[in-house]
């Protein structure tokens, strides 16, 4: 039996599918499993080729695609181009009993893919990252009631029902999948997970990289991660406007997405001197990068809480640092770090009250550090790599075989979620 994991990002891609994905294959492939990563090249990669490597025992099958920035149109005929090759290459390579888990980047790949699998005869999982299309209804990309939206989502529950596992990243997600028919029986919630080992706290006189990119003493308030559509970025600029002469509250805002250009061009119509913009760093920078910030600020659309999982939190855990959790206060980001007691929520537009929090922050560090260590036990007890390894072992050593037979797929089980859990306590 092979495992092949299906995302059009892997490594060394930094975006968060491609971390999740590419630390679980690794892994899994550690442990013996014969693992396969079928993606496509990154656009501005020119070292990236079509064809295969392997990495850490993974088998990695780069697919030709076309660069998929550059507006609605580009993307997709991007996506569409990462569908078709990826859906040949299932029904060309699977074999009868494999296994493919298939994520959701691009939207809708498990449509693409579904039938390859079935004629195969092989398994399907789905990795449910973001839930398409309802993060493009709730983003009004296409129209809620139009026929584009419900085709898609007869097609993708279509699709879902011919899984045998289908794996949400939070509770809110896999509700609304049961309300959509899907049966708790194929359903499995696994929290993401950062790496805890990539990612450690750096204090403020060792980060060379702080010092590097000319902070002092100041409070330095953080954003690291993607500029998406999904997060709300006009609280924080807003925020950081009435801070502009606050010489000892600085931003730092890390990262690439559809949105930096929109909130570059605020910081420089505005002339605000406060802000600053990095790109993303290696990954041997990360724990660097991830600590320069004093506090992190993480967003979400409240229309979205049961349709993405904001994974730059975990991040912001693993560092070490609070958590300024812009978005619904039932959300998940909020519920965690308020029951932790490692972060506070402010609603999208709350610009005084997220003021308040910064200043707060600056006036009392003993109590920021507090939050900052209970940032990190939270991150040691509930969402390491090694806990989402062993989630997913499980899970996935559960699965009969495509073919019918009462024989379970070869993945080795050391020890039970429960006693995973107990273990991390």
């Amino acid at each position: 039996m092979k495992l092949i994991f299906v995302n059009r990002f892997f490594y060394p891609d930094e975006s968060a599918t491609s971390r999740m994905v590419s630390s679980l294959a690794i892994a899994l492939a550690g442990e013996g499993v014969r693992v396969t990563a079928l993606c496509g090249t990154r656009p501005d990669d020119a070292a990236q080729k079509p064809g295969r490597e392997s990495l850490r025992g993974v088998e990695i099958v780069r697919l030709a695609t076309s660069k998929h920035t550059g507006g609605l149109v580009r993307r997709a005929i991007g996506d569409l181009g990462f569908h078709l090759s990826a859906s040949f290459w299932l029904l060309r390579n699977l074999r009868r009993g494999d296994c493919c888990v298939i994520c959701t980047d691009p939207p809708m790949l498990s449509v693409s893919a579904a039938p390859a699998i079935a004629l195969r005869r092989a398994t399907m999982v789905n990795w449910v990252f973001d839930l398409f299309p309802e993060v493009a209804m709730e983003l009004g990309v296409i129209p809620r009631s139009g026929m584009v939206a419900q085709l898609s989502v007869f097609l993708r529950d279509l699709s879902l029902r011919a899984s045998s596992l289908i794996v949400c990243p939070t509770e809110a997600m896999a509700r609304r999948l049961a309300r959509r028919g899907h049966g708790s029986d194929r359903l499995a919630v696994i929290r993401l997970w950062s790496d805890g080992s990539e990612i450690v706290p750096v204090a403020r006189g060792d980060n060379v990289l702080r010092r590097d990119w000319g902070y002092g003493d100041e409070l330095v308030i953080g954003h690291s991660g993607n500029f998406g559509m999904a997060h709300d970025f006009t609280t924080l600029l807003g925020a950081a406007e009435r801070l502009r002469d606050t010489p000892d509250v600085r931003f730092l805002l890390i990262g690439n997405g559809v949105k930096r250009a929109e909130a570059e061009a605020f910081v420089r119509d505005r002339g605000l001197t406060n802000v600053t913009f990095e790109h993303l760093q290696p990954p041997e920078q990360l724990s660097q990068s991830m600590s320069v910030a004093d506090a992190h600020v993480v967003s979400l659309n409240p229309a979205l809480e049961s349709c993405i999982v904001p994974s730059k939190f975990y991040g912001v855990l693993a560092a070490g640092r609070p958590t300024l959790f812009v978005g619904d206060p039932q959300g998940e980001v909020a519920r965690t770090a308020a029951t932790a007691d490692c972060g506070v929520q402010v609603d999208i537009g709350d610009v005084d009250g997220l003021v308040r929090q910064f200043l707060r922050l600056r006036d009392d560090p003993e109590r920021r550090m507090a939050m900052g260590r209970r940032a990190r036990n939270l991150f040691l007890s509930d969402y390491t790599l090694q806990r989402g390894i062993t989630e997913w072992r499980t899970a996935l050593g559960g699965l009969p075989h495509a073919s019918g037979r009462n024989a379970r797929h070869d993945i080795p089980r050391e020890i039970t979620m429960t006693e995973a859990s107990e273990a991390e306590k």
